[in-house]
């Protein structure tokens, strides 16, 4: 039997030559990654453990971005933490305030991830990463210190789910609609230690962003990682970011799959998923309407320059709804950047919205947008679990950037194709 590009890949990195769903296996490392949360915990396993080196400085990356700028004097000693160890060993790849981005949009902006590698990270979204046709996954601190110390992870290798995308998106559709279908379809725990694995004619209608977007929120449906074929998109995405030799890895034509999965593009509407799991999707003309107290454009799932742009578009010359808060984050400088420079930031600024330095901030009910009770959010992040956002009686509602701000116009959940053409409604 053949293997999957995830298999392909563990195999290459383990030094053999083939692989099987539930090989138990040793496998090199390309990249460890820690934040500002989990790196402290991973050197407190580092230095109990007795380790007085790391396997490459080159090869680990902290990004300082939970809770950064600091909100308080936890979070300052946690900072404090991550930046001695990253100082101690001279790691190449860190982030501190004031260079930061949201660790999954910077590491793949700054090439420092690559097609073919094997990635892990002490954050469950690490598998990111899979966009790019990497395997990559969120691991617990502990397999992050032996990670840094050694360079190596034992891996359970993953069977897999095929995911086979046909036709072409339409107005307002984005991959965030995509991911959130698939997980309705399949549910949270749908893929659970599994490759969620990408392919078909759909795949080269979705842009980067719309596969980071994707490959994000694969750990939503319980999914080891979620991977995409490597295409002419993802090589002309890397070039000039990445500055390393890089592989493809392809799946072979019998490659087993535990299930197909088939998505018609043209066929998905604007989806959300209520509170309070990702699992819980309608379409918005289903829920048009229910009224919000937020809105929150930005994270590691909808905070790049695309999802900006979409969102500049449905906001400018239009004002934020009347007792609604508006909080535009993008997730990285450079796109902060690109957002004054294009205007982007007037617009909102314009609209009513409070925009923010680069953080994960209030995905996490972290600061700068968390809730009280009885409050709901329409948010682009990745999770809309009881409490995530602050208080356990508050609301998470996840949606694309063009429904997100849409309904912080109109004041409830909305379409765009709602709006108008010059109005709020």
């Amino acid at each position: 039997m053949g293997m999957t590009m995830t298999q392909k890949i563990l195999a290459a990195h383990a030094g053999l030559d083939s692989v099987k769903a539930g090989d138990l296996i040793e496998v090199k490392l390309d990249l460890v990654l820690g934040n500002d949360v989990t790196t402290p915990v991973a050197v407190d396993v580092f230095d109990k453990a007795g380790f007085t080196r790391v396997f490459d400085k080159d090869k680990i990356a902290i990004v300082l971005d939970h809770y950064t700028p600091c909100k308080d004097i936890k979070s300052a000693q946690l900072c404090k933490t991550a930046r001695e160890f990253a100082r101690r060993f001279d790691i190449t790849h860190f982030y501190d305030v004031g260079q930061v981005g949201i660790e999954h949009a910077l590491l793949p902006e700054k090439g420092i991830v690559a097609p073919g590698e094997v990635i892990i990270g002490a954050d469950s979204h690490t598998c990111t990463y899979g966009a790019l046709g990497a395997f990559s996954t969120g691991v617990g601190s502990t397999d992050m210190a032996a990670g840094m110390a050694a360079g190596e992870n034992w891996f359970k290798v993953p069977s897999a789910i095929q995911v086979v995308l046909t036709g072409k998106m339409g107005k307002w559709v984005s991959g965030k609609d995509v991911i959130l279908h698939l997980i309705g379809l399949i549910g949270v725990d749908g893929a659970l230690y599994k490759s969620i694995e990408f392919t078909g004619e759909g795949v080269k209608e979705l842009s980067m962003d719309d596969r980071f977007t994707i490959a994000n929120m694969a750990i939503e449906a319980g999914g080891k990682n979620g991977i995409f074929p490597v295409d002419e998109k993802t090589i002309k995405y890397i070039t000039g970011r990445v500055n390393r030799p890089w592989q493809t890895f392809d799946a072979d034509a019998d490659a087993e799959y535990e299930r197909v999965v088939e998505i018609n593009l043209s066929e998905l509407k604007p989806t959300v998923s209520l509170p309070h799991l990702p699992s819980n999707t309608k379409t918005v003309d289903q829920v048009a309407g229910m009224p919000i107290d937020q809105v929150v454009i930005g994270s590691c799932t909808n905070g790049r320059i695309s999802d900006m742009r979409i969102a500049a578009e449905i906001l400018k010359g239009r004002k934020v709804a009347d007792g609604v808060r508006c909080i535009v984050i993008p997730a990285t400088q450079a796109i902060y950047m690109e957002c004054i420079e294009k205007g982007y930031t007037q617009i909102f600024i314009e609209a009513g919205c409070a925009v923010s330095t680069p953080t994960c901030g209030p995905c996490l009910g972290g600061h700068m947008g968390c809730m009280c009770e009885g409050e709901r959010a329409v948010t682009t992040t990745n999770r809309n679990f009881v409490g995530r956002m602050g208080h356990t009686k508050s609301e998470v509602v996840l949606a694309s950037p063009a429904v997100a701000a849409a309904s912080a116009v109109k004041g409830c959940i909305a379409c765009p194709c709602e709006l108008d053409e010059g109005g709020n409604a």
